[in-house]
């Protein structure tokens, strides 16, 4: 496991400790066609960093797949939204219009076996470049990156133009139901939707990679209930989650709010050209909402209100608590993470270099080390 964090920095400077799980692969066919960076197309997990066009794809995709495959059982929005974001992270940076056609298309490779994009296999021309744009090989394209030989077996018009079109973000999320649909799945046991997985791409790393976003979406689709919460720990909970979809920058964030962060977390990331919160300066400016000063690190956090131990387990927190990570739960000198409860397992979260403010499990996070109740 990768992970980002200050346990070994804090005598360098006083930045927060954040950390994150192993790092998000990408599909190489988009990657060597956008020129993507680690820090870039794979980022973000909430489901504000989905365009609200292609949002509206997944979830229409979901309704309309009974009736092509009324066996399925299972589809969410949040499994199109994984397959999505690790092959083409939403067409994030392209113009999505209102009929859903993404412009410029999203083209992988020419699968030719030249090694490029880690290519090895030669796929014959199945389309006369009609979808992928040559006659010369097969290459993957569209949000979903399905080979044309793929999409003439599963490509159905989610529309009324009567075009089944894979650069089409209603059709191709539709036709991507249809594919992990395959055999009538019933993708609410893991087992199965990791076999569908695994039929998108024959990678255990990918497999792991697509269900680590599912899980993030799911857990960001159900909003928190703030009704029955303290007037003041609504207060601090609707702060924090006013600022999803903010960058996480690397020392960024004060009580005022977002601000340009600093050089450099572990990993080499620098905050300083990026405006935006790490995890214990979201908490510090939620908590200035109602007056109360926090320490700046997440270590130094923890000795802030009462402490709720570790053995406890998560039932014993409350909405509004600090969420605390250690590398080495117990020891508090080597928490290295914050979050702010929710409620029902989930946080609001500013997880690494690379993300933005999001809503994660609880679990997201390893190391589980206890909270604080401030309120």
């Amino acid at each position: 496991m990768r992970r980002w964090g200050c346990a070994g920095v804090l005598l360098l400077f006083a930045a927060v400790c954040c950390a994150a799980p192993a790092g998000n692969a990408i599909s190489a066919y988009v990657a060597l066609q956008t020129g993507a960076r680690d820090d870039g197309i794979a980022a973000g997990g909430s489901a504000g960093d989905i365009p609200a066009r292609m949002l509206s794809a997944y979830k229409n995709a979901v309704r309309l797949v009974g009736r092509y495959a009324p066996t399925c059982q299972g589809m969410r929005w949040p499994v199109l939204a994984g397959i999505a974001k690790v092959e083409s992270n939403h067409a994030v940076g392209r113009a999505i219009a209102a009929n859903g056609d993404i412009r410029p298309k999203i083209y992988g490779v020419v699968l030719n076996g030249s090694g490029q994009g880690g290519n090895t296999a030669v796929f014959p021309d199945t389309d006369g470049g009609r979808w992928d744009g040559t006659a010369n090989g097969e290459r993957a394209v569209g949000p979903f990156q399905f080979l044309p030989s793929t999409w003439k077996h599963v490509g159905r018009d989610a529309g009324t133009d009567k075009i089944a079109d894979p650069h089409n973000a209603d059709d191709a999320a539709l036709g991507a139901a249809l594919y992990l649909c395959t055999g009538g799945r019933d993708l609410t046991r893991r087992t199965q939707l990791k076999a569908a997985i695994w039929q998108y791409n024959h990678s255990s790393a990918y497999v792991a990679n697509v269900v680590g976003w599912i899980d993030q979406y799911t857990a960001a689709a159900a909003a928190p209930d703030l009704k029955t919460v303290p007037a003041k720990v609504r207060t601090v909970i609707e702060a924090a989650l006013s600022q999803r979809g903010v960058p996480y920058s690397w020392g960024g964030g004060n009580t005022r709010g977002p601000s340009y962060g600093i050089c450099c977390s572990p990993s080499g990331k620098s905050g300083a050209a990026i405006k935006g919160f790490d995890c214990s300066g979201l908490t510090t400016y939620a908590y200035a909402r109602v007056g109360l000063r926090l320490p700046r690190t997440a270590a130094a956090q923890a000795g802030a209100g009462r402490r709720i131990e570790a053995g406890l387990g998560t039932s014993a927190l409350k909405p509004g608590d600090l969420v605390f990570y250690a590398t080495a739960p117990g020891r508090d000198v080597t928490i290295y993470h914050v979050g702010i409860y929710l409620g029902r397992g989930q946080m609001i979260n500013a997880p690494r270099p690379g993300a933005v403010v999001r809503i994660d499990a609880v679990n997201t996070m390893s190391g589980y080390a206890g909270g604080a109740r401030l309120l």
